[in-house]
């Protein structure tokens, strides 16, 4: 099954990777730090921008590529996707400044948001999946021919 949502927001987290990678790159060149951050805040940024968007992307990809198997509304994952998008641009551009500013802040918040309404959406697909709205009944299973 082809999961275009997924594929196209995942596409945009490969090249959002690369531009954070390519950024990291032309400081260590430029700095010649070729380990670490060289003691340059600069590049300590920008590190801390690339890793964090590698904690971020994978359970937000995981999370959609699973709605969207479970036929969630097309309209909405493509909302946002293209928000989670937005805000993995716009934390990194704001890492590089120095002082607090809404784009480091804004990022990370609608990343946070997006998150946790993915979490709450994939719980709600499990819980309404008995048919009534209830709780899932979970069955233990128990071994046979044990001997």
């Amino acid at each position: 099954m082809v999961l275009p949502v997924t594929l196209v927001i995942a596409a945009a987290c490969a090249v959002i990777n690369i531009w954070l990678a390519l950024r990291l790159v032309r400081g260590r060149v430029r700095g010649k730090v070729m380990v670490g951050d060289g003691g340059d805040p600069a590049m300590l940024s920008g590190m801390r921008a690339h890793a964090n968007f590698g904690e971020y992307a994978p359970i937000v990809l995981i999370l959609m590529a699973l709605i969207e198997l479970a036929r969630g509304p097309l309209v909405a994952l493509w909302i946002i996707g293209a928000v989670f998008v937005v805000a993995r641009i716009a934390h990194p551009l704001g890492m590089g400044r120095s002082a607090p500013n809404g784009f480091r802040a804004g990022g990370a918040v609608a990343t946070w948001i997006i998150t946790l309404i993915l979490a709450g959406w994939a719980l709600a697909i499990v819980v309404g999946m008995d048919g009534g709205g209830g709780a899932v009944t979970l069955t233990p299973v128990v071994p046979v021919g044990r001997g």
